[in-house]
Parts: C-alpha cells; sequence; structure tokens
C-alpha cells in the first residue's frame, strides 16, 4: 500500500464511523427521551390508581356504626374515612386518609394519621373537582356524589431538545370516581 492509499482509506473509514458515531448518539438521545417518558406516566397511572381505589372506598361501614365519608373537600386536597376493619372506630391504619398536593415540592403527599409522607413525585398539579348526585359543582363533603381527579405530572429530567415548558416534557391523566359507599338520597 502506498502513503495516499493508507491515507484515503482511513478518510473513508473516519466519515463511515462519524457516521455510526451520530447514529449512535441519535439513537440514545430517543432511547433517552422514551425513558423518561415512560418513567412520567407509569408515576401518573400508579397515583391515579391508588388514589382511585382509595377514594371509591370513601365511606366504607360495614356495620353502619360511624359516619364515615369524605371529611373535607379542597381544590388540590381531600379528606376522607373509611371503617375497613368494621369495629366502628376510625382510628385504625388506614381510614383516615388525605391526599394534599404540595405545590413547594412538586409531589402529592398521603397522610394516613402519621404525617405526610411523599406519595407521588414530579406533579405540576392536582385538580379535584367534586359534584352532587344531580351533577353540580359543589364544596359540601356531605354532598359529594362524584370526584373529577386530574393529575399532571412531568419528566424528572429536562430534556434540552424540547422547547415548551422549560425543557420538561407532562402528561395529564383524568379520571372520575363515584364512591360507592356514599349514601344516596
Amino acid at each position: 500500500f502506498t502513503l495516499v492509499e493508507m491515507l484515503v482509506a482511513m478518510v473513508i473509514g473516519l466519515i463511515v464511523l462519524a457516521g455510526l458515531y451520530n447514529l449512535f448518539a441519535t439513537e440514545n438521545k430517543s432511547f433517552s427521551v422514551q425513558e423518561m417518558t415512560v418513567e412520567m406516566q407509569q408515576n401518573a397511572r400508579a397515583a391515579m390508581d391508588m388514589m382511585v381505589t382509595e377514594i371509591q372506598m370513601a365511606g366504607y361501614d360495614p356495620a353502619a356504626l360511624t359516619s364515615s365519608g369524605i371529611a373535607s373537600a379542597a381544590a388540590n386536597s381531600i379528606a376522607f374515612t373509611q371503617d375497613l376493619t368494621g369495629d366502628g372506630d376510625l382510628s385504625d391504619t388506614h381510614e383516615n386518609i388525605t391526599y394534599t398536593y404540595d405545590s413547594a415540592n412538586l409531589r402529592i403527599t398521603r397522610n394516613t394519621g402519621s404525617g405526610n409522607q411523599p406519595f407521588a413525585e414530579n406533579i405540576e398539579a392536582l385538580n379535584l373537582s367534586y359534584y352532587d348526585e344531580a351533577g353540580i359543582t359543589t364544596a359540601t363533603p356531605a354532598d359529594i356524589k362524584k370526584i373529577k381527579i386530574e393529575i399532571r405530572v412531568r419528566t424528572a429530567k429536562k430534556d434540552p431538545n424540547y422547547g415548551t415548558n422549560n425543557g420538561y416534557r407532562t402528561y395529564t391523566l383524568t379520571s372520575d370516581v363515584t364512591p360507592r359507599n356514599l349514601a344516596y338520597p
């Protein structure tokens, strides 16, 4: 081989190598974005699933010994009771539940009597709407028969190639909950 042939072969090899590196870098970024998006969506779904399950049980009182139900209802928090043990005592574990949006830390907290515990992270908003039996918005806990939950989550890390929302990708999940145990007239 001559020196010119070696240089031509090296240049061609470097061009192919640069193309492969560029392809790898693009695929790696795509994988990273997809991984963050899946994690964000799973976070929202897990939080929504548990909240829906527990709120559906609001007012559960198999022995009809307590006045369990929704204790307080605000735009970004809800407190409710359920007599899971059927003993007429609402002081047992997981019988008094409060979900609250913590905007300072971008999370939803859950309190079952031992203080606020982180429940879901990277939450941009928790919006709760309350409706009576006629479907009219209400703020009176005794009149609530349906609850609309809306959770907006964001990715844990910024995506430098995403110009919207300061680089954070977001996902909104909405669910309507009808607690089975709230007395209808």
